[in-house]
């Protein structure tokens, strides 16, 4: 598929966006799947596609955060167990499940991270001080994982939101460690889900590798903003941007 400028800069300038909202929140893909679509890119292969840029940015996501002494490694590895397991398990199902059932989750992921926060906000923004518990301490976090990692392989539009209620809620890690965490499992899931999606050949590598020069810029970026602002600045980043990504979750 051949990219007039236009289109390229289309997808660039919605993927920076999306890879600022993503490292910090979720729901970027809100922004990316449409800008896929805009030239005919099925649905199902755009939600393939958009996995280029997702992977990438995650990668240079987790080398800023890890750079920062943000990445907590002490238990990445149980952490990362379950979240493999729904993601290729979300994968398959992606590859072979109609296109109708995409929407239904996307709302019901988006609007519930809504409602909890608003009824409840600590639950995905631990107050300072509290001490994240260990896996093997809360069983109830290798459950939430795996139901991340399917909903992340199957739809990826607002995982990001899903991991942080996983890994804030249950483990109680602080925002800034959470969407470091969060951007691994979303690496390794993702990378898993994208083998499944090249070997039923749904990828368009080069609309797909255009996004991902705008995600990881604005994975970049937006490591930097975590890094340096204060906890309910990104508390309140993270509330605007789950009322956004229902309104928009609604209006697609």
């Amino acid at each position: 598929m051949e990219l007039d400028l236009a289109y390229s800069a289309l997808l660039i300038g919605t993927g920076f966006l999306a890879g600022i909202i993503n490292t910090l929140a979720g729901g970027g893909s809100n922004l990316t799947l449409p800008a896929l679509m805009v030239m005919g890119m099925p649905a199902d292969v755009a939600n393939a596609t958009n996995r280029v840029g997702v992977l990438l940015q995650g990668l240079v996501g987790v080398k800023g955060f890890h750079k920062a002494g943000k990445v907590d490694q002490s238990d990445i590895i149980p952490i990362l167990i379950p979240t493999l397991l729904g993601g290729l398990v979300g994968g398959l199902l992606a590859s072979f499940a109609p296109e109708s059932l995409l929407k239904p989750l996307l709302l019901t992921a988006m609007i519930s991270m809504t409602i909890v926060m608003l009824v409840k906000p600590t639950i995905v923004a631990p107050p300072e001080g509290t001490t994240p518990f260990k896996i093997t301490e809360r069983p109830s976090a290798w459950f939430a994982l795996f139901a991340s990692g399917i909903y992340g392989g199957f739809v990826q539009a607002g995982v990001g939101f899903v991991l942080i209620a996983a890994l804030a809620g249950t483990l109680r890690y602080d925002l800034v460690k959470t969407n470091a965490l969060k951007m691994v499992c979303t690496i390794c899931f993702t990378f898993l889900a994208l083998l499944v999606f090249i070997w039923n050949d749904q990828v368009w590598w080069v609309p797909g590798l255009t996004l991902a020069c705008g995600t990881m810029l604005g994975s970049m970026v937006a490591v930097r903003f975590a890094i340096k602002a204060k906890p309910q600045h990104l508390k309140w980043f993270l509330f605007v941007m789950t009322v956004v990504g229902s309104i928009a979750a609604l209006l697609s």
